[in-house]
Formats: structure tokens, C-alpha cells, sequence
């Protein structure tokens, strides 16, 4: 395989990392909050989207974290709404993953 295939293929890997990770993190989010049940509030649902749109759209390889990055392509208000995701779920989200080894 050429550098250039095997480059195209980590970087779609790491988007759908990424974007997995998102997913996860605004569903712990939205049922510690929100008790949206088994999905997504309306609220929720729209983050999750404008993050998944912003990732794909990333122009930065490697894409830095987003708290790290000198873009901030994300609008003011839903770039506090991520942060409050983020903090919230990550905590809770590692919590669970050490649990389970």
C-alpha cells in the first residue's frame, strides 16, 4: 500500500474516531440532563450535527484538539455548548471504560 493510501485511510479513521467519540459523548450528555430516554433531545441532536459538520469539514492535519486549536471554527454558542459536553460526559465516559477492564 503507498504512503498516500495509507495516510487517506488514517485520516478517515481518525474522523470516524472522532466523530464516534462526539456521538458518545453528547448521548451521556443528553440522558444526564436532558432524560431524552434512548436518544437525543431536539438540542442535543442539533450539537451533534453542527460538530460532525465541523469535524468533517477540519482543515487541519493533524487536527488538533478543538480547546487547543487556533481556529475555532465552531460559533461562540455552540462552542460553549460542546465545552459543557465535553467536560460533563468525559468524565463519565472514562469512568465507565476503566470499569469494564
Amino acid at each position: 500500500m503507498s504512503s498516500d493510501k495509507s495516510t487517506e485511510i488514517n485520516e478517515v479513521e481518525d474522523l470516524y474516531q472522532d466523530i464516534k467519540t462526539i456521538s458518545r459523548f453528547t448521548l451521556i450528555y443528553c440522558q444526564g440532563n436532558h432524560g431524552a430516554g434512548e436518544g437525543l433531545c431536539p438540542e442535543c441532536r442539533d450539537l451533534l450535527s453542527y460538530a460532525q459538520k465541523r469535524r468533517r469539514l477540519c482543515p487541519l492535519d493533524p487536527k488538533p484538539a478543538c480547546k487547543n486549536c487556533s481556529i475555532h471554527c465552531y460559533k461562540p454558542e455552540y462552542r460553549e455548548k460542546i465545552r459543557r459536553v465535553m467536560r460533563y460526559a468525559g468524565k463519565r465516559f472514562y469512568k465507565l471504560a476503566l470499569q469494564h477492564n
